[in-house]
């Protein structure tokens, strides 16, 4: 990956997060942290990867939540970012965090 889109991958984040925390009004979305954004090469797509603190049903409900509001968010993106072309998002799970949780669990109880 090339550092300009390192760059964008992280500003995107930035916006995101941002709109996600102030623009969202979705009864539905909980706690979110957006982990990281991969944005394809030619910027029409941009995955963006999220944790949700809570249960199962809660992430569901959360990643409901943004996929019914990302044209919101897209439109934060286009106010925000001078870029050819606003990306489409399309909101993904992260488990990273969860895993990281888990290992360390089990790491502690065979120390």
């Amino acid at each position: 990956m090339t550092d300009r889109m390192r760059r964008v991958n992280e500003a995107l984040r930035e916006v995101i997060a941002a709109a996600i925390a102030g623009e969202l009004e979705d009864p539905r979305i909980g706690f979110v942290t957006v982990t990281s954004v991969e944005t394809s090469p030619d910027l029409r797509s941009a995955r963006v990867f999220v944790s949700v603190l809570g249960d199962e049903r809660e992430r569901v409900r959360t990643l409901a939540g943004l996929a019914s509001s990302h044209g919101l968010v897209q439109a934060e993106i286009a106010r925000e970012m001078r870029l050819k072309r606003t990306p489409t998002l399309s909101f993904h799970y992260d488990e990273g965090p969860e895993r990281g949780i888990r290992l360390s669990r089990l790491l502690e109880g065979e120390g």
